[in-house]
């Protein structure tokens, strides 16, 4: 993806190429919100009570600035990370996002196939619309990884996981953050939560485990099904003890996502856990929560290098993808961004975001002097709570991240 920004500048600029959505991401959620009702649309845009942790996310962006460097001989760019193993083009994937049917008819089918042409790996949500199988069907070899929302029933938790492993997903995702749903006022101004009318539930209809618990099937009685979901989604009672439950039921790499204190990222790593994701789910979860990039650098201090750090929460540019890999992340997860352009234009308005991002990626790193996304370091940053130019490679200053763990 050598010179990616300008190949795809100089297209826009010459005309080559049309925009189906617009480049701004403040525009383009503006124009979802134009076309989507309201339950649709807050319930993706929302947050958790007062939004406080959404802006949180955004402001720790604000507070930690690119230095950059000059002289540096850009011309060449290396976007490439080795991840588990396996190297990919770009440090972007797309984040798990359950019931894109709300936004668009085709939902994570189109989204997995503009991941596939992009060749950015796409993480599939347990809440999707369509099973797990059908998405990997329209995606043939792109990496793929499954997310999992932990069920309270263990045979529904051990099918979906041995599913994940049949159907080509080379990872498995464990969202921690969600053992229920927060308090969204949005949502409960408009009585929205999309699942109690069959929307998002298609990995468990499907699921066999899920199935042998109804009197009907699904396709006779989707009431009983919906009132189902709703039974066993979630699991309140986990702890630490319960991830060799995972470890039993699959061969795949386990990440866990929702991490944001130093000490469960070394309670991870004890558990032999394969890499941990940095999130606060967006905002979506915990109101007044620490801003998801200020928890990050403190976080890779104590993992030091022993298993991956992901980033999630907040990703909007592709300067902030830039800062979090400065942070110390492997690699980043893109999320509200895309499901507007999913909104906007379907399979097309994905492609063009993942492009977009990519192509102010690619250029902000040349422009910061810097030529490959897998030397990123603390370096390149400063905190404005410090004021402070970074003079050399050194570890993060917890104290100026706001960090007082």
């Amino acid at each position: 993806m050598n010179q990616y920004g300008n190949h795809v500048q100089n297209e826009i600029y010459q005309k080559k190429v049309r925009p189906s959505i617009p480049f701004r991401f403040e525009e383009l959620e503006q124009r979802a919100r134009e076309k989507l009702d309201d339950g649709p649309y807050y319930y993706v845009a929302g947050g958790a009570g007062g939004e406080d942790t959404m802006r949180a996310n955004r402001n720790a962006f604000d507070r930690w600035q690119i230095v950059p460097r000059m002289l540096n001989n850009v011309e060449k760019r290396d976007l490439k990370v080795t991840l588990l193993g396996q190297t990919y083009p770009s440090p972007l994937m797309l984040a798990p996002i359950g019931v894109q049917s709300i936004v668009h008819p085709e939902g994570e089918l189109a989204s997995a196939r503009a991941a596939a042409s992009m060749n950015v790996p796409f993480i599939s949500s347990s809440a999707s619309a369509h099973s797990m199988e059908e998405i990997a069907s329209v995606m043939g070899n792109s990496p793929r990884w499954f997310q999992l929302y932990w069920s309270n029933d263990r045979e529904i938790a051990a099918s979906m996981l041995k599913r994940a492993e049949s159907s080509g997903y080379s990872a498995i995702v464990v969202t921690l953050d969600a053992p229920m749903m927060a308090w969204r006022e949005a949502d409960l101004e408009n009585a929205y939560l999309p699942f109690l009318w069959g929307e998002g539930v298609g990995n468990y209809v499907s699921d066999p485990a899920f199935r042998s618990m109804l009197k009907d099937p699904p396709e006779v009685d989707a009431k009983a099904a919906a009132i189902l979901w709703s039974q066993v989604f979630g699991n309140a009672r986990l702890t630490w003890g319960d991830l060799e439950f995972l470890r039993d039921h699959t061969s795949l790499p386990i990440l866990l996502k929702g991490i944001l204190h130093p000490d469960d990222a070394k309670l991870a790593i004890d558990h032999g856990m394969d890499g941990i994701i940095v999130s606060n789910h967006g905002g979506r979860q915990v109101d007044g929560a620490i801003g998801a990039l200020d928890a990050l650098p403190v976080i890779c201090e104590v993992v030091n290098g022993r298993i991956p750090v992901l980033f999630d929460s907040g990703i909007r540019r592709g300067a902030d993808v830039v800062k979090a890999l400065a942070l110390g992340a492997s690699s980043v997860l893109l999320g509200r961004p895309y499901m507007y352009g999913l909104t906007l234009a379907g399979e097309q308005g994905v492609k063009e975001v993942i492009r977009n991002v990519l192509a102010d990626l690619d250029l902000t790193l040349a422009l910061s002097g810097q030529t490959s996304v897998s030397e990123l370091d603390r370096s390149l940053m400063t905190n404005v709570r410090d004021g402070l130019f970074p003079s050399k490679k050194e570890r993060p200053d917890t104290q100026s991240a706001g960090m007082t763990f």
